[in-house]
């Protein structure tokens, strides 16, 4: 793949080759979930579960650790998919976040928030100790990742877990996201799902933006605000709470 047209396309400028193909691929997927999906699958869902297979790709066909970045035509994923940009996203979506926001969903928005978070981190526990992890990293690891697929390498990258388990609490939190979309509809009427506060309390416990944001929208769009309010809030939350209480947590427990 390395041709000299190739390397004259992309020259000295490998991360906005990165953008170009990332935008492509993500308008691709989109449209997928649009037209393809009816909108049941969030077109990010579609995109993440590209890059996972191409990630797989790269590293199988070059034998190397940083999956398609190891392809040189695409090195420049390696800075885009780093922690720096990872981070700034983190952070720019924290800024888009307004605490008075927050009070209108009140105390069951807030416990909604608590409670979603912890469950979603021991259940990610349970599953990563029965296929057989038990060091401390690699547990809070996939446990955060359960939480969110960002709250997982943040994590993941505080606590010093590997890439591979990094990977695998990215991956949980894709299956979360696309499992809340695809089975919102189904549960809104036993959930009680009719009004903005059911929404705001349901977006607290799922916590996964994209999840909640389609899910509802193919249950009744008017509560997807609601929904993505509290929603937003979680990966916040899991990412300040999961690398510190939830570490020390499992420091105790597993030593």
């Amino acid at each position: 793949m390395n041709t000299p047209f190739v390397a004259s396309l992309v020259g000295d400028r490998p991360l906005i080759f990165a953008f170009v193909v990332v935008g492509l691929l993500t308008w691709l997927c989109f449209a997928f979930s649009k037209h393809i999906t009816k909108g049941r699958i969030h077109g990010s869902a579609v995109a993440i579960i590209i890059g996972l297979v191409l990630a797989y790709i790269g590293g199988v066909s070059t034998g190397g650790k940083k999956g398609i970045a190891d392809i040189p035509m695409f090195v420049g994923f390696a800075l885009m998919g780093g922690a720096m940009l990872r981070d700034f996203c983190i952070v720019s979506t924290a800024y888009g976040v307004k605490l008075e926001e927050l009070k209108k969903a009140g105390l069951a928005g807030f416990l909604s928030l608590v409670i979603g978070t912890a469950l979603a981190f021991v259940v990610g526990v349970a599953v990563a100790y029965a296929f057989g992890y038990r060091d401390t990293a690699s547990l809070t690891t996939i446990g955060a990742g359960a939480v969110t697929f960002i709250v997982g390498p943040v994590t993941g990258t505080a606590v010093g877990a590997s890439s591979t388990v990094i990977a695998l609490s990215v991956a949980a939190g894709v299956v979360k996201s696309i499992a809340v979309m695809i089975l919102t509809p189904f549960l809104a009427k036993p959930f009680g799902l009719t009004n903005p506060a059911a929404a705001m309390v349901y977006g607290g416990l799922m916590g996964t933006t994209s999840g909640t944001a389609a899910g509802l929208a193919a249950t009744d769009a008017r509560l997807v605000p609601y929904g993505a309010l509290t929603a937003t809030f979680y990966t916040g939350f899991g990412c300040l709470v999961c690398p510190s209480i939830g570490f020390i947590v499992m420091k105790t427990i597993f030593g």
